[in-house]
């Protein structure tokens, strides 16, 4: 019998068959890999594409915020361009006095940075317009709501308002010089300093439209004209209320001096109260002194005013052992006219301020709550 082996038990078309299918299923395992591969490739191309794209969209973006954030700052800058190119006035020109009290046309620095003063009046109102820090020298004063820039000892003292030192001033340097009337006799020499703006109260045009109008100059160096409305927004008012108070009654105004009494008209100081306030100042006429005319007690009880008002000047100097106004006016004579009998005698209670500082908007409206004061307690 044969002895069979594994190499007998297939035929050789069993053989062949069996090597083709062999052959078959090697070619389509590698067909099937490589699909596999290309898929694969294809799909992490798709993916490597959008991450790109998605990379480039995002560092587009900030280049775009960045963009837009420029161009707003450019438009930004366009708006606000018409305001920087409104260039400043190097100089300004306004309506001062001169030595001789003529109105005439000055020229001066525009915003001056180093003010010196001589007057209390302008003082007053460059401390209301908020540039007091610009004053760089000042004469003296006793007022009250002036004495930081007597105390000040970055600000010289440049002697008083009837007496100014020259020197000081010079030493200052200042762009610009304030005085007053006292000082008109100075303004040649000052001038050749800096240019000096000199301001007063004219009695014609009234103590309240005086100050609006010195205030006007002075705020127009600085560009703040639209301030001055409202400082001055209730003085029109508070005189209405007292001209009310006042008419048809009559007065006497008087200023108290090295125990004498002087009689004011109505062009001299306290010329408010007989002008605007409308008291008929019985001692108006051919007075025309600003310090009044001296009178005697005996014409006063003559004119028997309803009201007398009373500046004490002395007091208002500091003038060292003066008599009181009080004792020097209630005396027996006028003790029987109808103003002492009804009380109606008034002691102006800042008498600095009615003699030295006429004119600014402080001094008006502590001169006006005098008056207030005293008539309205009625």
């Amino acid at each position: 019998m044969k002895k069979r082996t594994l190499k007998n038990c297939f035929s050789r078309p069993t053989c062949a068959a069996l090597a083709g299918a062999l052959l078959l299923s090697l070619s389509l395992t590698a067909c099937s890999s490589a699909a596999q591969t290309e898929s694969s490739s294809a799909q992490a191309g798709s993916f490597s594409a959008e991450s790109a794209a998605e990379t480039q969209t995002e560092s587009a973006a900030p280049e775009s915020t960045e963009a837009e954030t420029t161009a707003a700052g450019t438009a930004s800058s366009e708006t606000e361009s018409p305001s920087d190119t409104a260039q400043a006035p190097d100089t300004v020109t306004i309506t001062s006095l001169n030595a001789n009290r003529e109105e005439t046309e000055l020229t001066v620095p525009y915003d001056p940075q180093r003010i010196a003063i001589l007057d209390m009046a302008c003082l007053d109102i460059l401390d209301r317009l908020g540039v007091g820090d610009r004053v760089v020298g000042s004469a003296s004063t006793s007022l009250d709501y002036l004495q930081d820039y007597v105390t000040d000892e970055n600000v010289s003292n440049l002697g008083t308002i009837k007496e100014a030192d020259l020197e000081a001033v010079m030493a200052c340097e200042p762009d610009v010089i304030f005085i007053g009337g006292r000082l008109s006799s100075s303004y040649d020499a000052l001038s050749e300093i800096a240019p000096v703006i000199y301001l007063s109260t004219d009695t014609e045009l009234g103590v309240v439209e005086s100050v609006r109008k010195n205030a006007t100059t002075i705020a127009s160096l600085f560009g703040l004209e639209d301030q001055v409305d409202e400082l001055m927004a209730d003085f029109d008012s508070r005189i209405e209320a007292l001209a009310a108070f006042a008419e048809g009654k009559t007065a006497v105004i008087g200023m108290c001096t090295s125990g004498s009494f002087n009689v004011l008209g109505n062009d001299g100081r306290c010329s408010l109260i007989g002008r605007e306030i409308g008291f008929e100042n019985l001692g108006d006429g051919d007075v025309t002194a600003t310090h009044g005319n001296e009178t005697s007690f005996e014409l006063i009880v003559d004119l028997n005013p309803d009201y007398m008002f009373v500046l004490d000047r002395d007091a208002a100097i500091g003038t060292d052992g003066a008599q009181l106004a009080q004792d020097i006016v209630e005396n027996e004579l006028i003790m029987g006219t109808d103003a002492y009998k009804n009380g109606n005698i008034v002691y102006l209670e800042h008498p600095a301020v009615w003699y030295t500082a006429e004119g600014g908007i402080t001094a008006l409206d502590l001169m006006l709550s005098d008056l207030e004061g005293e008539l309205f307690t009625e």
